[in-house]
């Protein structure tokens, strides 16, 4: 059974904070997929990821291709799972739902603390998740590292 964390930035942006939490997945040994809402805004995380970081290499793809199944990050607006994921992470206020977070190792939930609609939705799934009975743990990186702020 796994558990939805939910990642509030308001120090970087998404495309600073993401790379992070990918190579964090993949060196627990897990395959993720990171799901958006918006077929544009996914196609521009493909690219940042791909400059970013400077020092290093994230092997990633975008959902659609041939390989699908073989990349260890995919990014997709669907809700299928081609590359065999364990962890789902979801930006932009991307569904997710308690059977997903009961089948994963991990669900991260990674939303714009800058962005009042963003803060909301995210409530929203914290309460829906949790009220289906799954574990949750709410982050912050206010401070300016991550902290765990609650969990249920």
């Amino acid at each position: 059974m796994g558990a939805a964390y939910f990642y509030h930035l308001t120090q970087r942006p998404l495309e600073l904070a993401l790379p992070q939490l990918l190579e964090r997945a993949l060196a627990n040994g897990w395959r993720v997929v990171v799901r958006g809402r918006d077929a544009g805004h996914i196609s521009w995380l493909d690219e940042q990821l791909w400059l970013k970081p400077d020092d290093g290499f994230l092997p990633h793809g975008l959902a659609g291709g041939a390989q699908d199944a073989a990349q260890p990050v995919l990014l997709t607006t669907g809700a299928d799972v081609p590359n065999k994921a364990v962890c789902l992470m979801t930006v932009d206020g991307a569904e997710v739902s308690a059977p997903e977070v009961e089948t994963m190792e991990r669900v991260c939930v990674v939303f714009d603390g800058n962005d009042a609609g963003a803060v909301q939705a995210a409530r929203v799934q914290w309460k829906t998740l949790t009220d289906a009975g799954c574990s949750a743990q709410y982050w912050s990186e206010e401070s300016g590292r991550w902290e765990k702020k609650a969990e249920k």
